[in-house]
């Protein structure tokens, strides 16, 4: 498998957490990124911008172009992808990172959090795919990866939190079918989940610190969509990736490194057994 340099990477959601990391990993072969998000100026209680992690590729021996980005908005996609494509002179791997969450029942989902992850994560998903696939066509080894769990139709994945999990299903779905869609054309989409919870914002917000505490951290999901991106776009679709079975395809069989809290237990994320 060779490595990234030179590919462009559009990655969603990319100024922190999972994002960030991805990015920085690819950043390490010499890839260009496009750091695609909305976070221009600092914010008060999230760290980094489409600016600082920007800065922190061009370190670690990438090239970066920071671009303000609102996946809901059909224009700012559509400007987006064309200034990455003539920057970068294309695109060859789409990374749907960007989600929302809110972990509310059926009565206390308002509305608005309700339309903002099907705008973010499935709207966004499917919109950023279709801007991004006339150049992703003309790519060598071209890939999307949606951050989205494997599909798994029982009620104790719904129960609780019904907006949400149908919000990210409804990203799983997106590499379902257009894996299938996409096949013969030779376009990889695929799916990555975490085995264990990350350490990221949304976990901070959400969970109890406990749950932080039991987390890894996003370098393990960098890890793992660094490998599957460097594999035969032919050969590697329709999958929903586990980041820890990935890893131990690539022969590493160590997680330690990984836990926020070293030798402490593990998390198991939500969608996983």
């Amino acid at each position: 498998m060779a490595d990234l340099r030179g590919k462009t990477i559009f990655i969603t959601g990319a100024s922190r957490g999972i994002g960030r990391a991805i990015a920085l990993r690819c950043a390490r072969d010499g890839a260009n990124i496009v750091v695609a998000a909305k976070s221009v100026e600092p914010h008060p209680k999230l760290p980094g911008t489409i600016h600082s992690v920007a800065a922190e590729i061009e370190a670690a021996g990438g090239r970066a172009l920071p671009v303000m980005l609102d996946v809901r908005d059909e224009q700012s996609i559509a400007a987006a992808v064309k200034q990455a494509a003539g920057h970068f002179g294309g695109i060859d791997v789409l990374v749907n990172n960007a989600s929302a969450i809110q972990m509310t029942d059926t009565l206390r989902t308002p509305a608005k959090r309700f339309d903002l992850m099907f705008g973010v994560n499935v709207r966004g998903t499917f919109l950023c795919s279709q801007a991004c696939l006339p150049h992703l066509l003309k790519g060598v080894n071209p890939h999307i990866l949606n951050l989205a769990p494997p599909l798994a139709m029982q009620a104790k994945w719904f129960a609780g939190h019904v907006a949400y999990t149908m919000a990210k299903y409804g990203m799983s779905m997106c590499t379902l079918g257009m894996s299938a869609e996409f096949r013969a054309q030779g376009i990889a989409v695929n799916s990555l989940w975490p085995r264990t919870t990350i350490a990221t914002a949304a976990i901070e917000v959400n969970f109890p610190e406990a749950v932080l505490k039991a987390s890894r951290k996003p370098d393990i999901m960098a890890d793992a969509a660094h490998a599957i991106l460097r594999r035969d776009s032919r050969q590697a679709t329709g999958n929903f990736y586990i980041d820890e079975d990935v890893l131990r395809e690539e022969g590493i069989t160590d997680f330690t490194p990984y836990a926020v809290t070293p030798g402490g237990p593990l998390q198991t994320d939500l969608f996983l057994e």
